[in-house]
């Protein structure tokens, strides 16, 4: 069952099916684009998943239309949260299972959240990008350091510098999806998967997560270090200022390389 939080018009709706934490991103006019108020929504859902015993797993979805087009370039995602840093989760130390069920684009900062996420399930007209060099601006917010964790190295710099989309087969032959699914089926298969796992030992599950992740992220600090670094760099020039002023404009950018 929804929770009020939901009903009373927040970004997101919450629903437990046993053990599983079910969150969806409700956006969909802005194609899921994360404003201030969507980071908080998903960033008190993260914080309930943290917090509660009962739930063992979470899944992430944005329905059966879309996941996610990133951060809202109009309204900016908000301040980063206390838990969950930027969106409210891809800053996060979880503890516990995170699936992505990606239905449609995962564009930006969208993409970036199923990289914080620990596996993929993705329907056959998912799209991966990070456009943002596009735009003049850098992806920020953990794929300069995730894309090449999930994805070989020279695929993580290609999709980084070219703005090309990823393709859900590509995704799964590279290692970053575990499952393909028909559209509309994404979210019933990422429960499938939660429910294999939550068959387990939650706290073998858990503590097995935990593990990984800390060896994994053991430089993380140095990695969001420079991830900001370059990403001011990118904010100062005057690329950026003509990218973004472009996408509103709905033209060509004219790049002057400063």
């Amino acid at each position: 069952m929804a929770d009020e939080g939901a009903r009373s018009g927040e970004r997101v709706l919450t629903e437990v099916v046993g053990h599983v934490l079910v969150v969806t991103m409700v956006r969909h006019e802005k194609r899921n684009a994360i404003d201030g108020h969507m980071t908080q929504a998903i960033d008190s859902a993260m914080n309930r998943l943290d917090d509660d015993p009962n739930l063992w797993i979470g899944i992430l979805s944005g329905g059966t239309d879309m996941f996610s087009a990133g951060t809202d370039m109009a309204a900016t995602s908000g301040r980063p949260t206390e838990r969950g840093g930027i969106y409210g989760l891809v800053g996060r130390h979880r503890a516990k299972p995170l699936i992505a069920a990606v239905e449609g684009v995962a564009f930006g900062g969208g993409f970036e959240v199923v990289m914080a996420c620990d596996m993929v399930v993705a329907a056959s007209n998912a799209r991966f990008a990070l456009p943002e060099v596009k735009r003049g601006l850098i992806a920020s917010s953990g794929a300069l350091f995730r894309a090449s964790r999930v994805l070989p190295l020279n695929m993580a710099k290609y999709l980084l510098t070219t703005g090309a989309e990823l393709s859900p087969t590509e995704a799964e032959r590279h290692g970053l999806v575990n499952e393909i699914c028909e559209p509309g089926q994404a979210l019933e298969r990422a429960m499938a998967l939660a429910q294999t796992i939550t068959a387990n030992s939650p706290v073998a599950a858990r503590l097995a997560l935990q593990a990984v992740d800390r060896i994994v992220a053991a430089d993380d600090d140095e990695a969001w270090a420079v991830s900001a670094e370059f990403r001011d760099q990118v904010m100062a020039s005057e690329d950026s200022t003509e990218g973004v002023a472009a996408f509103f404009e709905k033209r060509d950018p004219n790049w002057t390389g400063r």
